[in-house]
């Protein structure tokens, strides 16, 4: 019996050992891979541009060497940076005739929409044509085509086309089942982002501003459709509560949402009609990846200045994490940004929901410290809100989207009382201390009247502090800042007319901005932080980016969703962040 023991054990290890062997030869052929040099793309006479949206929008997308094995099934990841700029040098490429945009599961934010959005719009001031084609078409992947000279849908399509709506999850029933009180403590009427742990519904306040918010993203919806597709306003609503979401195909063509009914298998000969070019020729095309690599019509910069592009994509916290916006790091790579001379301006694109507050407050610091030496300008995304408002706050300039969500100026703590918990599974717990406030953040009980008394404390201070930098990057009276922020979540385009940001716009018109600002003409962009090379994308998705690996049906996004479980132990206990997750539909 022994020897077969030793005998199992030593067969497992081999196992395991092989397994990671295999594993990392596997890693570097990947990479290898994926570090091949492709060469410049050429491009033909008369080629169309195929910008085949079906996936995922970040920021900047990362290469998943993980797919690569197999592994990952999720959707396609996309870089906003990469479609617009590959839009842009789309248009200014005489042998590119047109753009065929299709549209599939796009899953974008509404400012991130309205970036590819304005793209297109820009593209066709050119002249050159944009069509757009779906089997069925999302609400926000029509926003997006809708922007076309033309669109057209499959036979048996439809358009989602319901109305803005925003889901609140409550976790109280599943945390009172597992006998974890969430102890809250917070400043705010409208901070809602503790609600889904302490009550089973909503609050009138978050209803109020979840209306506003939607609403107004929705006006943007129906304002730049209308416009598009020349149907008012007033039937756009009205089509919208018929339930023509469910209508045939033919009632998208009559109430004028697209142009024509077509295959997809015939799209390729219409586009042929659209370059002009006979039937027996092959259509050149172009896809988003052979964008990404032609450079032939970028122009090189002479001048020596240099504008950075900082992304500080995801929430905040005070760390030296690269798949978040860790305060540490993030401080270090600005720092680097200040000193180097070259910079003239540095424009930070903002995409964060918040975080920590006090990763934010040193945020803020290096912020204030780079405005001394050159100018700083703040490009909002889909989100801004609570700590990604803070590190924006005391920009030179801001910019947001008038669909981006902004704002939500508050602080709340949470600190879980899982005594009922540790009672279900048999541990209990006893804490000796020297002092009277020694044990003050343990997990085991509910604290003190005391205690919350000094957490409340603590988050009030945090409150103060958040509001006077508000105040102070703004050029507003405190008061003025309090009045419009209570932890209220606002569009940009509501942002701008309450003062908290300058203008509506996106990336471009930051980066137009922050030469003005530095006075020079003519420059080199250059974006940072550098994108992780292939073995940092290997080794950040083991093993806690096995998460990522779900899929976006509804029990992947389910337990995303509950990923605070696991995230407790890591948490700030002082947040300055908007609700967890707001997923608008």
């Amino acid at each position: 019996m022994k020897d077969f023991i030793k005998f199992t054990l030593a067969t497992v290890v081999g196992i395991i050992i092989s397994s990671v062997v295999l594993f990392l030869i596997a890693i570097g052929m990947v990479a290898g891979m994926m570090s091949l040099d492709e060469g410049e793309t050429i491009v033909s006479d008369n080629s169309v541009f195929c910008l085949d949206l079906d996936g995922v929008v970040a920021e900047r997308a990362i290469d998943d060497p993980l797919s690569f094995f197999g592994v990952d099934d999720a959707m396609q990841t996309y870089g906003l940076d990469d479609i617009t700029s590959s839009i842009k040098k789309a248009a200014k490429e005489d042998k590119i005739k047109g753009i065929y945009l299709t549209i599939g599961a796009l899953a974008a934010s509404p400012a991130t929409l309205e970036e590819i959005r304005d793209a297109l719009v820009g593209f066709k001031e050119t002249g050159k044509f944009v069509v757009a084609y779906a089997d069925n078409y999302s609400q926000g992947g029509y926003y997006v085509a809708s922007a076309a000279d033309e669109v057209l849908l499959n036979p048996r399509g439809a358009i989602t086309w319901l109305g803005m709506s925003s889901q609140f999850v409550s976790y109280k029933g599943l945390l009172d089942k597992l006998g974890v009180e969430m102890q809250v403590f917070k400043v705010g009427t409208y901070k809602s982002a503790v609600e889904p742990f302490v009550l089973d519904k909503m609050s009138d306040a978050n209803r109020e501003q979840v209306k506003a918010f939607t609403s107004s993203i929705w006006d943007t919806f129906l304002s730049d459709i209308s416009a598009s597709r020349d149907v008012s306003i007033e039937q756009l609503n009205a089509y919208a509560d018929r339930g023509i979401a469910m209508e045939q195909a033919t009632s998208f063509v009559d109430c004028g949402f697209v142009d024509s009914l077509a295959y997809r298998t015939d799209m390729t000969e219409y586009l042929k009609t659209k370059v002009g070019i006979d039937e027996d020729d092959d259509l050149e095309t172009l896809s988003l990846a052979a964008m990404i690599n032609y450079h032939s019509n970028v122009p090189k910069d002479k001048s020596g200045n240099v504008v950075a592009v900082y992304y500080a994509e995801g929430d905040i916290d005070d760390t030296k994490a690269k798949d978040r916006i860790g305060a540490r790091r993030v401080i270090n790579d600005l720092k680097r940004l200040r000193k180097d001379e070259n910079v003239k301006a540095v424009v930070l694109r903002v995409n964060s929901p918040g975080g920590s507050a006090f990763g934010s407050e040193q945020i803020w610091k290096e912020i204030e410290d780079i405005k001394a030496e050159k100018p700083v300008v703040v490009s909002m995304g889909g989100y801004a809100a609570s700590g990604g408002y803070y590190i924006s706050c005391n920009a030179d300039y801001i910019f947001a989207q008038p669909t981006t969500l902004t704002g939500s100026i508050g602080i709340f703590g949470m600190v879980p009382d899982m005594g009922g918990l540790y009672d279900k599974v048999g541990l209990s717990f006893e804490t000796v201390s020297t002092n009277k406030f020694g044990g003050v953040m343990s997990l085991d009980r509910p604290m003190t009247q005391e205690e919350k008394a000094l957490m409340q404390r603590s988050v009030n201070d945090g409150y103060e502090l958040f509001v006077m930098r508000c105040a102070e990057g703004r050029k507003m009276m405190p008061e003025a800042i309090k009045a419009i922020a209570e932890g209220r979540v606002w569009t940009g385009k509501m942002a701008k007319d309450l003062g908290l940001v300058d203008e509506l716009g996106g990336l471009d018109e930051a980066i137009a901005k922050a030469k003005e600002l530095a006075e020079i003409d003519d420059c080199t962009l250059v974006s940072y932080p550098a994108k992780p090379s292939v073995l940092d994308n290997v080794l950040g998705a083991l093993p806690s980016g096995y998460a990522s690996l779900l899929g976006d049906d509804e029990v992947g996004r389910m337990v995303k969703d509950l990923r605070w479980l696991y995230e407790l132990d890591e948490t700030d206990p002082v947040q300055a962040r908007m609700p967890f997750y707001v997923e608008i539909q």
